[in-house]
């Protein structure tokens, strides 16, 4: 029988999986609003992969709950307000609000604290694919620490303390990703939302200028250790797409309904695992099931290469649980 573990890594290989694989990303808000529905899709619908525990030996010093509403301090410091209970919040009060604060910048090194032991017993314990417990996020976390307009500023201007900035970030990443690539983890993960609705937030050419060389060293340290590395990010990517699949990216998890699905499947099927998604815009809040049905059935048609999807989707804010199940009931009935 094959086991979970197997089945991702023979999509990742387009090595003819038996069935497609699974997995279901929720926020706290469906576990509140709908908790019956989403234990009975996990329950019907189990995931083939999951993160490991971290088993720090030093707790991340954070204040606050990041999806409570209120105040939030992360483990680097950054303070987020939140509105809506069951959803992240955002930064308004920046860390780095004058380059005079750069030094005040205090990279979590309690993250690098994990118990190897622990977090290899945990791999040793299940037979699904296992995911690294930290994410690097260099973009993102550039903007928690300095605010998302004053970064835009930064890097049009090419203010030289920006770049120090992204050093300090990008050398304790690499830090974290090194410590969790010895571990017996399946895979490694890092992060950015690079999207708008309709294109990069900033130009390609500056994006492979600055951190595309960041993403090659994670993708790197990955393969270098014999694992397998998936990215997120969210909007419309498809720009820089084949410079993901240059770097050897294993899976990429993008909104695909953003974009020319047919037109990303001809140019790219078959290079990349498409690691889910369906839109949490409108379809998963707003369709009918037989628009769910439809739409999952365009991705497997643009992406399914004897392996290259995972069926993935995101129980987010809105969402109608009842289009969740029949995402994962479509993608299982492809399987057959």
């Amino acid at each position: 029988m094959t086991t979970s573990r197997q089945l991702i890594l023979k999509t990742l290989e387009f090595d003819s999986p038996h069935r497609i694989p699974r997995q279901l990303w929720y926020l706290p808000w469906a576990a509140d609003h709908y908790p019956a529905e989403l234990s009975r899709i996990q329950e019907h619908f189990p995931d083939d992969m999951v993160g490991a525990p971290s088993f720090f030996r030093q707790a991340p010093r954070t204040v606050g709950g990041a999806y409570d509403v209120g105040v939030y301090v992360d483990e680097w410091g950054c303070i987020f307000q939140n509105l809506q209970k069951g959803v992240i919040g955002e930064v308004k009060t920046p860390v780095v609000q004058t380059w005079d604060d750069l030094d005040k910048v205090r990279p979590p090194e309690e993250a690098l604290s994990i118990d190897v032991d622990q977090v290899n017993a945990f791999c040793r314990s299940t037979d699904k694919f296992v995911m690294s417990g930290c994410c690097a996020r260099p973009f993102e976390r550039l903007q928690f620490l300095r605010r998302s307009d004053n970064v835009y500023i930064d890097l049009a201007e090419q203010t030289p303390e920006i770049f120090k900035l992204i050093d300090k970030i990008h050398q304790f990443y690499l830090k974290e990703m090194e410590l969790w690539a010895t571990t017996e983890v399946d895979g490694l993960s890092f992060m950015d939302d690079w999207g708008s609705q309709r294109a990069l937030l900033i130009s390609p050419r500056q994006w492979r200028q600055i951190f595309k060389p960041l993403y090659k060293d994670y993708i790197d340290i990955a393969h270098s250790h014999g694992k397998k590395i998936f990215m997120h990010s969210d909007g419309y990517t498809a720009a820089i797409i084949p410079d993901l699949i240059e770097l050897g990216l294993d899976a990429l998890n993008t909104q695909l309904f953003v974009m020319n699905i047919e037109d990303l499947g001809q140019r790219f099927a078959g290079q990349i695992t498409f690691w889910g998604e369906l839109d949490r815009q409108w379809l998963l809040p707003h369709a009918t099931t037989a628009e769910i049905d439809a739409a999952v059935r365009r991705v497997h048609a643009a992406f399914w290469r004897s392996g290259g999807a995972i069926a993935q989707c995101e129980f987010g804010a809105g969402s109608k649980p009842e289009n969740v199940w029949q995402m994962f009931q479509t993608w299982d009935e492809l399987s057959g």
